[in-house]
């Protein structure tokens, strides 16, 4: 998005047809949840490391990655003023929507920095900003680190034994995504394949079941009997 949209959109926003919240409205609750005027907010399409986990550092070792997480949220909306977008609710009552500060949409912001996992299983929205900072290993993407989702149901069930050895279903997947990102889309226009950053990566989402794959280079995909998009 064009930076003079966002502060269009901001604008529109703080005109009263959205949620919208001057700096002393607002609250960072964690890397992931803003409070407006009293109102909790997640950010759409992201899920950050919860407050009290910590990550695999580069060479060993780990860092306090949720409270980072925090403190990168926090300078983000540092001075400014937050408007949210509403999309969804939450299980837990919390608005779930897009929000911008300073000319920029947060959630976008800290995927991109890697201090948030792009929320795959919810929206491909930022697919590519994980994408960039898995390859340049920002954040998160330093080291083989714990999934928040993980890392939430291990708390339940007391982070222990088989339960917190065993990865979740996203996460096996999002392993393979990892591995090989390049998307093997199936349309009406025959069988394409979509590498990250590309125009339409984004926005294609993958069906296994469906016939469609993950390719680990586009060599492979071509030999597959894929091809780029025209």
């Amino acid at each position: 998005m064009a930076s003079g949209l966002r502060v269009a959109l901001a604008a529109l926003l703080c005109a009263g047809l959205l949620s919208c919240g001057s700096k002393e409205d607002v609250r960072v609750v964690d890397g992931d949840t803003l409070a407006i005027d009293g109102t909790k907010w997640r950010l759409h399409g992201v899920d950050a490391p919860e407050a009290s986990q910590v990550c695999a550092r580069a060479g060993g070792g780990d860092w306090p990655c949720g409270a980072r997480a925090t403190a990168a949220l926090e300078k983000m909306v540092d001075g400014e003023t937050v408007a949210c977008a509403l999309l969804d609710t939450d299980r837990y009552g919390r608005s779930v929507g897009q929000c911008v500060a300073g000319g920029q949409d947060l959630g976008r912001a800290m995927v991109r920095q890697g201090m948030a996992w792009a929320y795959l299983r919810y929206s491909q929205d930022y697919a590519a900003e994980e994408a960039g900072a898995r390859s340049r290993g920002d954040g998160v993407w330093q080291a083989p680190t714990e999934a928040p989702w993980d890392y939430r149901a291990h708390r339940h069930t007391g982070g222990s034994g088989a339960a917190a050895a065993a990865p979740s279903a996203e996460t096996a997947a999002r392993t393979t995504r990892r591995a090989c990102p390049i998307k093997g889309n199936i349309s009406a226009a025959g069988r394409i394949y979509h590498v990250p950053g590309s125009r339409w990566y984004a926005r294609t989402s993958i069906d296994e079941n469906a016939g469609e794959r993950w390719f680990c280079s586009p060599e492979e995909a071509e030999a597959a009997g894929w091809r780029a998009p025209e």
